[in-house]
């Protein structure tokens, strides 16, 4: 059966939102991020982008070029909250649904075509978020999520943008590989400096070509660049949460010592969610108390992946769950709502040297173990 794909991404989703809270910055450059001079750029509008300014640039390096920009520091909680609602309306109409990331979802519609044109009930859908919350969104729709993820590039901003499968070697050639989502900076300058900058001369190469360049990896983009991804559309509602559990060999009401168990829990998921580029958006805690009576409370967060935010919020939950006057058996943390993303979303108040700094201790860890360096 030949699948069909829907690929929807909210336009620079952070100025978007920060625009219907103040129209005045329609048309205006805007650069969200951290504001120190240490801090990074999250996201920049269109406008601010024709300076040369792009998401992950330093914010110092941002101000040179773009001075007359709005430069506003970010708020997750309430990019959070319209990201969920966007969700909530994409849940409430589609079959089989994936929140890849806080921004962008994949939908699966094979088999819809017999009951509905394909093509416009995505565009009602889009429609529906654009009326509904007020962002501008775009959609790629084709056979595959490669495809689909290209096109909806193709359509920004605020466009659509349908593939059908006859087209789509035709519509991929002209492209330049780095609209192929696995060619980052260095395999984009590896391709160029052997002639290859256009998907249409990528896709003539013989794979066996691209295997002893880029190993399996040479594979993967060889196949995307002929319009192949067999790459499922995995429903977000069955999306697994990760979480960390601790029985007390003796049962325990010593605050301080249930406190430092739940921190060494936190840090061991915080760096999980790191490895796997991952985010969470909704925490839980458990107490398991001496007769075996078991709570648990959570609360969705905005999305992070830092362990100092989720140890707070950790704290936070235990303090209002814990009944102080009877012994603890067991303690658990549990992390859901995942999507993909990095934690440097979340570095609006902090600055870059944070990023490296758990950078530098993530990859300790990858090396010698997780228990090789902790937190203070």
């Amino acid at each position: 059966m030949e699948r069909t794909v829907l690929h929807l991404d909210l336009d620079t989703f952070f100025v978007s939102v920060e625009r219907l809270i103040n129209p005045q910055l329609e048309g205006k450059p805007v650069i969200v991020g951290g504001m120190g001079d240490r801090g990074v750029v999250s996201t920049c509008s269109y406008e601010a982008r024709r300076f040369g300014v792009h998401s992950a640039m330093p914010m110092r390096m941002a101000k040179r070029l773009c001075a007359q920009a709005v430069f506003i520091r970010g708020d997750m909680e309430l990019y959070s909250r319209y990201s969920r609602l966007v969700t909530d309306i994409i849940a409430d109409a589609a079959p089989v649904y994936e929140k890849m990331s806080i921004d962008e979802h994949y939908l699966d519609l094979t088999g819809m075509d017999r009951f509905h044109d394909c093509q416009l009930w995505s565009h009602e859908l889009r429609q529906k978020i654009i009326r509904e919350t007020g962002l501008p969104i775009s959609f790629g729709l084709s056979e595959n999520k490669t495809v689909a993820k290209i096109a909806t590039g193709e359509a920004k901003p605020n466009g659509e943008k349908q593939v059908p499968i006859p087209y789509i070697n035709s519509f991929l050639d002209p492209l330049s590989i780095n609209k192929i989502p696995m060619v980052g900076e260095k395999t984009y300058a590896l391709l160029s400096s052997m002639g290859v900058e256009l998907i249409g001369t990528l896709r003539r190469i013989p794979p066996e070509a691209m295997e002893q360049v880029l190993g399996k990896h040479g594979i993967d983009i060889w196949k995307k660049a002929n319009g192949h991804d067999s790459t499922p559309v995995c429903p977000y509602q069955e999306r697994k949460s990760i979480s960390k559990e601790h029985t007390f060999e003796q049962d325990t009401i010593d605050v301080a010592g249930v406190r430092h168990c739940l921190s060494h829990m936190v840090e061991s998921l915080g760096f999980d969610l790191r490895s796997q580029h991952k985010l969470t958006g909704c925490v839980t805690v458990k107490i398991r108390y001496a007769d075996f009576n078991t709570h648990d409370m959570q609360q969705r967060i905005p999305y992070t992946a830092f362990d100092h935010v989720l140890r707070q919020i950790v704290n936070g939950i235990f303090d209002r769950l814990y009944n102080r006057r009877l012994m603890i058996r067991l303690v658990g943390v549990r992390l859901s709502e995942l999507v993909n993303g990095m934690p440097q979303l979340n570095l609006f108040d902090d600055n870059i040297e944070l990023t490296q700094l758990y950078a530098a201790m993530d990859k300790i860890k990858r090396r010698f173990g997780e228990k090789a360096i902790h937190h203070s």
